[in-house]
């Protein structure tokens, strides 16, 4: 078992984006087998849960007229427009069902204002509306993180840069997250980790 002073952060784990879902990650089920066997390692497991309400404004229906994973300015910054997905309390929303819940500390749900996009744990995509995960660690004491889970580039990579700027130590396991790859974004979602002084494993 690492020390209390560690924890492990499983990003979004959930039915819609795994094969068959709204907004499915390739492979994107492959990450829940190592997961399960990093939350053994760990003295604290979080999962996050995106929650949105069905008329989210991340979505593309939202939007007359607007394509799914074209972009648009909202007050808070430019967002993607995404398929409808992790509807609060859909069966899309709910985890993977090979997921090892029952080991999970906290479960954060994030999302679900319906004008606000939250890819990071942290912060909402406004960057100023705090989840409340950072107060959660301090006051347990964590000082360093392990990310996994789904997407590599966009609510791993944001939650870890996120965890990173906060003064946290973080590694994100590459090998238990799966990307979307959006125009590139991948790969700039790598870049941006290792300019940050995130380990990449």
């Amino acid at each position: 078992m690492r020390p209390k002073t560690e924890a492990l952060i499983a990003i979004d784990i959930q039915n819609d984006f795994c094969p068959g879902g709204a907004l499915a990650v390739a492979q994107g089920d492959a990450v829940v087998a190592p997961v399960n066997a990093l939350m053994a390692e760990f003295p604290v497991t979080i999962l996050t849960q995106d929650w949105h309400p069905a008329a989210h404004s991340s979505f593309a229906g939202s939007h007359p007229g607007a394509a799914p994973f074209s972009q648009i300015a909202l007050p808070y910054g430019k967002q993607v427009l995404w398929p409808a997905h992790c509807v609060i309390g859909t069966h899309g929303a709910a985890f993977h069902p090979r997921l090892n819940t029952d080991q999970a500390d906290l479960i954060l749900r994030k999302g679900s204002d319906p004008a606000l996009d939250s890819y990071s744990a942290f912060f909402e995509n406004d960057r100023q509306t705090a989840t409340g995960l950072e107060g959660y660690l301090r006051t347990r004491g964590i000082t360093t993180l392990t990310f996994a889970g789904l997407a590599t580039d966009f609510c791993v990579a944001w939650s870890a840069l996120d965890a990173a700027r906060l003064g946290f130590s973080v590694t994100v396991r590459t090998d238990a997250c799966r990307a979307i790859d959006l125009d590139g974004s991948l790969r700039q979602a790598m870049s941006a980790m290792q300019a940050a002084g995130i380990s990449l494993d």
